[in-house]
């Protein structure tokens, strides 16, 4: 089975949040279920600079404002489309925005672009090459839907994973004219949303399954509250809504051989873990004793509760535990952690900013992470928690209720507790969660049965390839129906 995938990030190429995870490791998932994945990426420079060997596949002489080709090429295992167009993607910043964090202004084109790509692809662009499948991701490559819709590949089976909903490329109505589709995909059931053009309501509407990175957010965006404006659609589309929650590279992350760790470990030698503490303790300017650090590794937005945890950091403090920090994101929110680190010199930390390195470090060295978002589509940082033997406090939303089992009395009791929830959007109910994690750490039997249980979850990607190879195939058989 020959699926193409249209993706703005792949891991480890770029990446900016879990989408780039989920578009890197879904390919070498499905690679042993009978799936040849093919991924369509834009030519951003890191991504130019990491292409050894290309070969060109397709040329464009003129794509929305310049020269274009589409290099194939191999890259860690990985078999890429680049879309090397320098007038769209060869500039200095981030994928989306400039290094100040300004959005490009013509995102829109940049990403019709990659769209418009796609879809000639799945229509036979590229000799000797027609997926069975297209497989797009959130709304920067939501419109390949809509140009197959409206093109050669209009027959070809599709679906689109929806990896945060809040994020749905809206922009105006003056904008279709240069779009190059046909007058009437202008319209409710098109690509139309608010009398302006919406990239991922088109990928909604044109989509033949829609998934989501877990079960519950499947749910959850079907009311208002997490629709973000679109669950009356999703709730249309009803019975083409999957959730499928997400896995991770257990290569990886693996604290047993992770070259990140000053030391590394098993759920059998749990005690290594203290040379990782020591180094976090360092790192975080913590002071040194038997109290459970809790960390964050996050964006520090509005999203991820950020501000919710720095409004009670100091009952957390009260409360006995430590906290360590790492993020970026908004300002005031950066400004109340470092804040708060200045109240309590030796027991909060905050480091501004993104370390790969170090994040693993706090995973191996930690006691338990937090997790306070508001909603929460699947999660990834609660994965390694329960991998690496740090214990996922996190919110009851999305993916985040989906892979922590709560260590209530019951499921102390009967071993199967990973970590624990709370209610989402509740300073109380937060703090209610560190009280019970600080009486559980209190319990050394009760605490290393909660991270050895954790670390027996299978959070890898084979069950959840399983589940989007069942949907190819149901795809498929409607298809051939």
């Amino acid at each position: 089975m020959q699926v193409l995938s249209v993706t703005p990030e792949i891991f480890p190429l770029v990446k900016t949040g879990g989408l780039a995870d989920v578009a890197g490791a879904l390919p070498v998932a499905l690679a042993g279920k009978g799936v040849a994945m093919r991924s369509l990426v834009p030519g951003y420079p890191v991504v130019m600079n990491a292409l050894k060997k290309k070969k060109a596949a397709a040329t464009y002489q003129a794509l929305y404002g310049g020269k274009a080709t589409v290099q194939a090429a191999q890259v860690d295992g990985l078999d890429l489309l680049v879309l090397d167009a320098p007038h769209l993607f060869d500039r200095v910043g981030g994928p989306y925005g400039d290094a100040n964090g300004r959005d490009w202004q013509d995102n829109w084109r940049r990403f019709a672009a990659l769209s418009r790509v796609g879809g000639d692809i799945a229509g036979g662009g590229i000799d000797g090459y027609k997926p069975d499948i297209v497989h797009a991701h959130d709304w920067q490559a939501a419109m390949t839907l809509a140009y197959m819709r409206y093109g050669k590949a209009v027959g070809t089976p599709s679906l689109i994973t929806v990896h945060n909903l809040a994020f749905q490329g809206q922009f105006g109505a003056g904008i279709f004219g240069e779009l190059g589709l046909p007058a009437q995909a202008m319209s409710l059931d098109g690509v139309e949303y608010y009398g302006g053009v919406g990239y991922l309501k088109a990928g909604l509407q044109a989509a033949w399954a829609i998934t989501t990175v877990s079960p519950t957010y499947a749910q959850e965006i079907r009311v208002p509250e997490f629709g973000m404006g679109l669950d009356g659609l999703i709730n249309l589309r009803a019975a083409d809504l999957h959730g499928i929650v997400n896995g991770i590279d257990v290569d990886i992350w693996n604290p047993a051989t992770d070259k990140h760790l000053v030391s590394t470990y098993s759920a059998e030698t749990l005690g290594k873990r203290i040379a990782n503490r020591a180094a976090v303790e360092e790192r975080f300017n913590l002071a040194k004793d038997d109290s459970p650090i809790i960390c964050v590794v996050s964006r520090l937005t509005w999203q991820k509760g950020i501000d919710i945890l720095a409004a009670v950091a100091d009952s957390v403090v009260a409360a006995g535990a430590r906290l360590a920090v790492l993020g970026s994101g908004d300002p005031g929110l950066e400004g109340a952690l470092l804040a708060a680190a200045a109240r309590h010199r030796g027991r909060i930390g905050t480091v501004i900013g993104y370390d790969e390195a170090l994040s693993h470090v706090m995973q191996g060295g930690c006691d338990a992470i937090i997790i306070p978002s508001r909603f929460e589509p699947c999660g990834l940082t609660q994965l390694y928690g329960l991998r690496y033997g740090c214990v996922p406090l996190v919110a009851r939303t999305g993916g985040l209720a989906d892979t922590i089992i709560d260590a209530n009395e019951a499921a102390v009791a009967a071993g199967a507790a990973t970590g624990f929830q709370f209610a989402a959007n509740s300073g109380d109910a937060m703090l209610h969660a560190v009280h019970r994690l600080m009486q559980a750490h209190g319990n050394a039997g009760v605490w290393n049965s909660i991270q050895r249980q954790g670390m027996k979850a299978d959070v890898s990607w084979d069950r959840s390839a399983e589940k989007y190879v069942e949907l190819y195939r149901s795809l498929l058989a409607r298809k051939v129906a």
